[in-house]
């Protein structure tokens, strides 16, 4: 369903509104990076034309003549409003003073414009009743674009013209100088190309447009006698005179003004943030060697922490033993494998517990006990120190020889990098790379000791399985199993039953202790074999999780490392240019769809 041309412009003027926006949100986040600020600078002064434009929408627009000294500016601009309005010459530049066409009936005042630095005239002229012209100075004057000059007055008029009537010659249209300038003009201007002289030059306008065509687009050009057109007034005009004429009176009308004023706006929208784009890919390599430099400081952190944390939970290997098996014995709960385990666990202090059978009196009964508790409280300060070295490795003691080495590599990049940060304002200061140092060694090791507790209580849960517990039960029930039935088999049939029943001929003496030896000593085997699987099953599991756990650890906590302002920055340059890069797209693209109503007009390609 199309629009009506009332909606169609309400839409157009939603979609401008809807970009300034985004624009101007992305203006009011500015990361610590010098180009962000210079390309907000850059991109504000645009969105002030947005307010202009608003003002401007009714009011005529605004053509400008631009071209080389001796083109026939002046006398193009008496032609087309058929009165002698500026003075015209050949061969030396005749307009100094920029002359400001306007109609009486239009309020100067309104227009913006510092006429201070106009000579007005004004000029009751049909074509003037839609247009207000401006005779510029020629940018290949010889003067400087100092303050007062005829460049400097030309380049400060060109940001409030709409249209450019670039006006050239046989010999004039491939000056480089008028080339430079009209490079700049262009932004934010329609094109409307006129070759002049054609009372006496050759048409040069294929040549010309296809220097031309590289960088501008370029529907229409004309060729036109200025002179004879100006002499020619009282007949209607014919030719590309009157072609010209047609375009500038009826096509740059009330009806095209506001589409011309909107595409000249996005025009110079998306060519400050094409300027913006390629300062960002001339400065971003440097934001990713910091980054790459920042990452690898941290990995040296890592390493160094990981190391560390590693080696000490290794140092206490055994406790955590001791702490994994007791786990899997309360999981595990009651059973013959359970209770090899529990003696196993306990063994030192089962083995310990004899030594009371021995004593013959209250003083060995005494020193026996205060043996025993010298072993116990030896056990309970092992564990105690094991339990608070987590706690001392808080000190790993990051020397202030790291700390400025670290710091001296990362400057050089912040630098050049463009990056202001308060951590490198002073370099002799090591107080607040001290106190992050300690931040990060807090933080890292604050779970560490939670850590060893949830690993255990994983390791345990995953070693008692029913399949685990019902083969280690199994294996240790099978020599039980035979042990039990050697010794009934002896004790009930072949000692007793079996000679009453006939099934032998005399009882089979018992089995004396030169059988129950042997079979003890193969049950502790056995059990001790069983035992030693399990644990080394244990081990295994226990010595790869602590090198996981340190890494994980280390992993998860050091995710700043000891920048982590410059850090933030450098993620939000990233950010911040994959914005830019979504406003570049989205304003090119509408740029596209308004340039399609002003087709028949010249311009910038992008």
């Amino acid at each position: 369903m199309s629009l009506t041309p009332e909606l169609q412009q309400l839409a157009i003027l939603a979609e401008i509104d809807e970009l300034v926006l985004r624009v101007r949100r992305w203006l009011n986040d500015v990361p610590a990076w010098g180009p962000a600020r210079k390309a907000r600078s850059l991109v504000s002064k645009i969105l002030d034309r947005v307010h202009s434009l608003r003002i401007r929408l009714e009011s005529p627009l605004v053509v400008a003549t631009f071209g080389g000294t001796g083109t026939g500016k002046s006398t193009l601009v008496n032609a087309l409003i058929g009165q002698e309005a500026s003075e015209s010459g050949r061969q030396r530049p005749t307009t100094t003073m920029p002359i400001l066409l306007v109609h009486p009936d239009i309020e100067t005042t309104a227009l913006g414009l510092d006429l201070s630095q106009f000579h007005v005239k004004k000029i009751d002229a049909p074509m003037l009743r839609d247009l207000i012209i401006i005779d510029c100075p020629d940018p290949d004057t010889s003067e400087a674009a100092e303050s007062g000059s005829n460049l400097a007055r030309l380049r400060s008029i060109l940001p409030h013209c709409d249209v450019l009537l670039y006006v050239s010659t046989q010999q004039k249209y491939r000056s480089a100088r008028i080339a430079e300038e009209l490079s700049d003009a262009a932004s934010g201007c329609r094109l409307v190309f006129v070759q002049t002289h054609a009372e006496q030059d050759s048409d040069v306008r294929e040549d010309w447009r296809q220097s031309l065509a590289p960088e501008y687009q370029v529907p229409d050009m004309f060729f036109v006698d200025s002179r004879r057109a100006f002499a020619e007034q009282a007949q209607r005009p014919s030719g590309d005179f009157g072609r010209l004429l047609e375009l500038l009176t009826n096509q740059l009308g009330a009806s095209r003004r506001v589409a011309i004023r909107r595409a000249n706006l996005m025009d110079l929208l998306e060519e400050a943030l094409t300027v913006c784009r390629t300062d960002y890919d001339s400065e971003l390599p440097e934001i990713q060697k910091l980054q790459e430099v920042l990452d690898q400081q941290r990995t040296k952190l890592r390493d160094t922490l990981t190391n560390q944390l590693r080696d000490e939970l290794l140092v206490n290997q055994n406790l955590w033993e001791r702490r994994l098996l007791s786990a899997v014995t309360n999981i595990w709960g009651f059973s013959p494998f359970s209770a090899v385990l529990r003696l196993y666990n306990g063994l030192g202090a089962f083995i310990a517990s004899f030594s009371f059978f021995r004593a013959r009196s209250s003083a060995q009964m005494a020193l026996i006990g205060a043996v025993q508790g010298a072993r116990w409280l030896k056990s309970r300060v092992e564990e105690q120190e094991a339990e608070s070295s987590l706690e001392r490795l808080a000190s790993f003691g990051i020397t202030d020889q790291q700390l400025q080495e670290s710091r001296m590599v990362v400057s050089g990049y912040v630098h050049s990098a463009g990056i202001d940060s308060e951590e490198f304002s002073d370099r002799r200061d090591m107080h607040q790379l001290r106190r992050r140092a300690a931040t990060v060694e807090s933080q890292f090791l604050g779970d560490a000791r939670r850590g060893i507790d949830e690993l255990i209580e994983q390791l345990a849960e995953r070693n008692c399985s029913a399949m685990t517990r019902y083969r280690y039960e199994i294996l240790l029930l099978l020599y039980l199993v035979f042990l039990i039935g050697r010794i009934g088999h002896n004790f009930f049939w072949s000692s007793f039953l079996a000679p009453i029943v006939g099934k032998a001929d005399h009882a089979e003496p018992l089995l004396t202790i030169d059988f129950y030896i042997p079979a003890l000593i193969f049950l502790m085997m056995w059990s001790a074999m069983l035992v030693l699987s399990y644990t080394w099953r244990l081990r295994r599991g226990l010595s790869a999780e602590i090198h996981k756990l340190a890494q994980t650890m280390v992993e998860t906590r050091i995710l700043e490392g000891l920048f982590p302002s410059v850090d933030h920055v450098c993620q939000g340059v990233i950010d911040d240019d994959h914005r830019l890069s979504e406003l570049l797209e989205r304003t090119s693209r509408f740029r596209r769809e308004l340039a399609e109503g002003v087709g028949f007009l010249g311009g910038q390609r992008r």
